[in-house]
């Protein structure tokens, strides 16, 4: 059951941080096991692959099947109902273009003297996505994360996700991949699977980003292998604040809530009001709605252990909450809420409105749902087309314009101590130098 923290009350503020502080088990229990997942992998390449996906999914994998093939790819097809298939279409195309209106260009600045700067982006060459199993197949996070690196321009998109007892793939996670233009999908999953797209197999290539959800597991790898090759970020259990006054639906914060923590366990579900009375009727609307709901048993341990309903004195302190605990998905469900919005510093993403539902974001609307958690949303972007590019800087410099800053570059230079610094500046305007006028 929910629980509703009244924070005038200050015996209730340290139940506060529990939802801040959550995390999935102590790190010192698997980090063991993860290092040595990745360390045989990089070692020993295919083997390591085969033989930890025969231990965690029990499935036998070869260099022949590790691949899917296109026939795979078009059986898939024919299992997937063709609704769903356009309706997959239909989000690709608006995550497609929201991410377009990301995309940075290349620029040159021509100063005075013969002085040019500027700045080239050039895509990543090769990006490997992840795609956990589990319980429920995620077609949403196939087109979250290839779309940008589609649109951000990558070379080639490699793709893992975990097989099934019988060897397979979930033909909607193939139809979703291969809509969203996926270019490789290999049947491997865990850290073993992190491991591989960071180190390269005989079957697999390397990449130079791993992007893509996944356990406590995935993410130790994906923490271990950073610096071989680049990752999305650090990503923990999910989570939603819906801020509403007295104007809220109940029955839609409720909803809103329930559809975050079926999630996980872990996942934290919080409404944040100054309204006693909403309060109260979405703490019996989240009992009722529970009770028709498919994952209850997730949804009463997270929303027992990681839900709550706090009760605020303004809108004010409820702004400084969420900036506070920086949510990776917060709702405004105010009377006014984009007057509200440019209070908000610290967010993933923000739904504005009483209509604008969170499933909306993670499925359709075109925003990407790979977003910051447990408060990194301080410091984290969602994932977007920036994250596939690289950018090299631009110097040119004619003689003219050199003279000019010379000294002050050797003063610089001397003042750390680096006389081959300085040196370098020097010698270029040393008497019988070839260039010198």
């Amino acid at each position: 059951m929910i629980r509703i923290i009244d924070s005038r009350k200050e015996e209730d503020k340290d139940l506060l941080k529990k939802l801040l502080d959550r995390s999935q088990l102590d790190e010192s229990a698997v980090l063991k096991r993860v290092e040595e997942i990745t360390s045989n992998v990089r070692i020993k390449g295919n083997s390591a692959v085969f033989e930890y996906t025969k231990m965690f999914d029990k499935v036998d994998i070869t260099a022949e099947n590790i691949k899917v093939s296109r026939k795979e790819i078009d059986d898939a097809y024919c299992s997937v109902d063709k609704e769903l298939i356009d309706i997959i279409r239909r989000a690709k195309a608006n995550i497609e273009e929201f991410h377009i209106k990301q995309k940075e260009k290349s620029w040159f600045s021509t100063e005075k003297d013969g002085v040019i700067l500027g700045q080239i982006l050039r895509p990543l060459e090769v990006v490997g996505v992840y795609v956990p199993g589990g319980t429920a197949p995620l077609p949403s996070s196939v087109l979250m994360n290839v779309m940008p690196a589609k649109v951000a321009g990558v070379e080639k998109i490699v793709m893992a996700t975990p097989p099934g007892r019988d060897g397979t793939i979930n033909p909607v996670i193939l139809v979703a991949a291969n809509e969203a233009g996926a270019d490789e999908i290999y049947k491997m999953g865990g850290a073993q699977a992190i491991a591989a797209l960071a180190f390269g197999t005989e079957s697999v290539p390397k990449v130079d980003k791993v992007t893509g959800p996944g356990n406590i597991y995935v993410n130790m790898a994906k923490r271990l292998v950073y610096g071989y090759c680049d990752i999305d970020m650090f990503a923990g259990p999910s989570e939603i604040m819906v801020v509403a006054d007295k104007t809220a639906n109940a029955k839609f914060a409720a909803a809103d809530l329930l559809s975050q923590a079926e999630h996980d366990v872990l996942s934290a579900s919080v409404l944040v009001t100054d309204s006693e009375k909403l309060a109260q009727e979405v703490k019996c609307e989240i009992e009722r709605q529970t009770e028709y709901l498919g994952r209850k048993e997730i949804i009463n341990k997270s929303i027992g252990d990681y839900g709550a309903i706090v009760i605020v004195n303004d809108m004010e302190e409820a702004v400084q909450l969420v900036n506070k605990v920086a949510p990776e998905h917060l709702e405004l469900c105010v009377e006014e809420p984009f007057g509200m919005v440019g209070e908000i510093k610290n967010a993933g993403a923000i739904f504005l409105g009483n209509y604008a539902s969170e499933p909306l974001g993670d499925y359709f609307a075109g925003p990407n749902h790979v977003l910051p958690t447990s408060g990194t949303a301080r410091f984290f972007s969602p994932l977007n087309v920036g994250d596939f590019v690289k950018k090299s800087s631009l110097i040119s410099y004619s003689r003219k314009a050199l003279s000019k800053v010379k000294d002050d570059v050797i003063r610089f230079a001397e003042a750390e101590g680096l006389s081959a610094h300085a040196n370098a500046i020097r010698v270029r305007f040393e008497k019988g130098s070839d260039f010198n006028e």
